[in-house]
């Protein structure tokens, strides 16, 4: 019997301590056929998203996860976070934060579908300049 609370508990020790040098412990938490998906990517399989993280870890300075909140029912799980990153290309190499919520759904014990919900303005229009002045203004406007 699959135990949701555990593998929950799990990954936010996981995402509160991950880093560059440690993606190997992702590897856990994840089902051999994970379909990870985000606002921009859908990656299938866990090789994939190994190499979906190593690549993401490579072009930042800094990224790590704050957990404010998790919920679970069943084998569905969700968890508030909050992403502090820096990227080079974005807001001159200023740290940034956005903050999401994923749905994770507990299939033997990992999780089988993980699914990430930000907004992509926050996390990269907002910080590419000019662009990032016009995304803001549009968002206050709204």
């Amino acid at each position: 019997m699959d135990k949701p609370d555990h593998v929950i508990h799990q990954f936010v020790e996981v995402y509160s301590q991950l880093s560059k040098d440690h993606l190997s412990v992702l590897e856990n938490l994840y089902h051999p056929d994970v379909i990870f998906e985000d606002p921009a990517h859908q990656v299938i399989g866990w090789d994939n998203l190994h190499a979906y993280f190593t690549r993401l870890f490579s072009t930042v300075r800094e990224c790590q996860f704050v957990i404010r909140d998790t919920l679970t029912d069943g084998q569905i799980a969700y968890v508030q976070w909050e992403m502090i990153f820096s990227h080079p290309r974005l807001a001159g190499g200023r740290s940034r934060t956005v903050h999401g919520c994923s749905r994770l759904e507990i299939q033997e014990n990992q999780i089988s579908r993980h699914r990430d919900y930000f907004d992509m303005g926050e996390m990269i229009y907002e910080g590419v300049p000019v662009l990032g002045a016009a995304v803001r203004q549009i968002k206050a406007r709204l």
